[in-house]
């Protein structure tokens, strides 16, 4: 099987890096068994960058390997140390080169030398507990995970940046129009279907100098798939003009200009009905070629007065001999010059492409009841759940502690969730459940707030108040027992408090010091 040299459509995925893992770690040293959390977070992914090159004419590349990923972030690690970033893989695509989702949604058109666009970008690293530490949450045992970067199947599609297009049926000397007209040398035999990819050439006519681009030979049927035409008419769909190349020397039967012209514009009809574009609106002119055979100078003499009536502008030229080539080179300036006067000048501006919102305008969350199970949507609740080590309870808690303050609990309330129902949250293919639990308030009971670690401000420690407050007990206990010997009678010796950190009834002070 024949290996293609020019390729304009191809299926290409692509997908950005992972983030790295943060870590949770402990600052450890000599006489500092507990020097705080000092995980480092990890690193982002890299990103799948297409950029416009202008050395690069095909698509071939991604035909042999259409499958392309960013570098993955490292994880993080101790001593606040984060993980390193991902390399961006950078992707040269031709100038003109349209993407589009496997919708068939265009998402961007690449124009430009050194235009650039983030296809996939990757993912973000996660954060280490040292990150994650804060006045409520002085020593957490937990690490975020790395965010997946984005996966998705784009088709690229090849449309050719040229001034000028030449369309005509097989073998009407379009190569060599544009072989004559330029420096550029497409293959040319005596056989139909010589052009099998589109050919460039530049044309410099007085002041202005513009592209020519040649289409593969287009029969009856191209815009229904025969031939190859109809793959090839999105080259010059950016053209300003169109050129009909029309044979005067064919010897073929049932075959003559004007049926010739009337066959091309008919496909040229069909197509721009099947794909919606205005190829019928563009400027046209019409070029009689091989005029160097004497019977095909005589036949460009019998048509001219047709074609001109139609209100189209006719040249007769040979490619052999050079005739007639610098009056068509000068009208084809002519136009592009028009044209170029008229588009005005773009500022450059820089782009940037964001997604749709998946779940209403404005809104952080969706919840939907489905099959009886609630459904949270949004990016907010989806990236946090990837983000979770559910291995953890207490990185478990710190989620749903997340998710409390973004008001998916209250929604759930309000909408009529019951403890115990399901919820689920995340991508539909791994997406997570949970059961409903909703936190309750009871009386004066003072609850901490969910992935809190409360162990850090737990104290068993006596305030000095609370200390002579059990001094003075302990006084008049013992104030009660000498009277009590006195008396000959025998006391209650049951005191109710601890008597070892009370031993001595000191209290604290300075060194020596007896507060009593």
């Amino acid at each position: 099987m024949a290996v293609p040299s020019f390729v304009d459509k191809v299926t290409l995925h692509v997908a950005g890096g992972s983030g790295g893992d943060g870590v949770a770690s402990v600052h450890r040293e000599k006489f500092k068994p507990l020097g705080g959390p000092d995980g480092g977070n990890g690193g982002n992914g890299g990103s799948v960058i297409l950029q416009v090159g202008a050395d690069v004419t095909t698509l071939i590349d991604y035909h042999h390997e259409p499958h392309r990923r960013g570098t993955n972030g490292a994880p993080g690690a101790g001593n606040n140390r984060s993980g390193s970033n991902g390399d961006d893989l950078v992707l040269r695509v031709p100038d003109g080169t349209v993407l589009k989702d496997a919708s068939g949604e265009i998402l961007a058109d690449l124009v430009g030398p050194g235009t650039e666009l983030v296809i996939a970008a990757g993912g973000r690293g996660g954060l280490g507990n040292a990150a994650l530490a804060s006045s409520k949450r002085k020593a957490p045992g937990f690490a975020l995970k790395g965010e997946p970067g984005d996966e998705l199947t784009i088709t690229m599609e090849l449309k050719v940046v040229a001034d000028i297009g030449l369309i005509g049926f097989p073998s009407a000397g379009k190569s060599s129009l544009i072989a004559s007209l330029s420096r550029a040398r497409p293959k040319i035999a005596d056989y139909p279907f010589t052009t099998l990819a589109p050919n460039l050439g530049v044309v410099t006519a007085g002041s202005t100098t513009f592209t020519v681009a040649d289409v593969p030979g287009l029969i009856e049927g191209a815009s229904e798939g025969r031939g190859l035409g109809h793959d090839f008419l999105r080259h010059v769909e950016r053209c300003a003009a169109l050129i009909h190349v029309i044979d005067c020397a064919t010897v073929d039967p049932g075959r003559d200009p004007l049926t010739d012209l009337d066959v091309i514009e008919a496909e040229l009809k069909a197509y721009s009905e099947a794909t919606g574009s205005d190829l019928l609106d563009r400027p046209r002119l019409v070029a009689l070629n091989k005029t160097d055979v004497p019977d095909a100078k005589e036949i460009a003499g019998f048509v001219r007065g047709e074609l001109e009536a139609r209100g189209l502008d006719v040249f007769d030229v040979s490619a052999a001999s050079h005739a007639g080539l610098r009056e068509l080179s000068f009208a084809m300036a002519e136009i592009v010059a028009s044209r170029r006067a008229a588009t005005p000048v773009a500022e450059v501006t820089r782009i940037v492409l964001r997604p749709k919102a998946e779940a209403g305008v404005g809104r952080e969350f969706t919840i939907d009841q489905v099959n009886g199970q609630w459904v949270v949507r949004g990016e907010k609740p989806k990236r946090w759940v990837r983000q979770t080590d559910f291995a953890n309870d207490e990185a478990v808690g710190f989620l749903a502690d997340r998710l409390n303050r973004l008001g998916v609990e209250d929604e759930l309330l309000k909408q009529g969730a019951q403890a115990g129902d399901d919820v689920v949250i995340g991508d539909e293919d791994n997406a997570v459940v949970f059961d409903f639990d909703p936190q309750v308030s009871a009386g004066a009971e003072v609850l901490g707030r969910r992935g809190e670690d409360l162990r850090i401000d737990q104290s068993d420690r006596r305030t000095n108040a609370q200390r002579r407050e059990e001094l003075a007990a302990k006084r008049a206990f013992e104030a009660e027992r000498r009277e009590a010997r006195g008396e000959s009678r025998e006391p209650d010796w049951t005191f109710p408090e601890d008597e070892d950190d009370l031993e001595g009834g000191a209290l604290e002070g300075g060194e020596g010091e007896d507060v009593r």
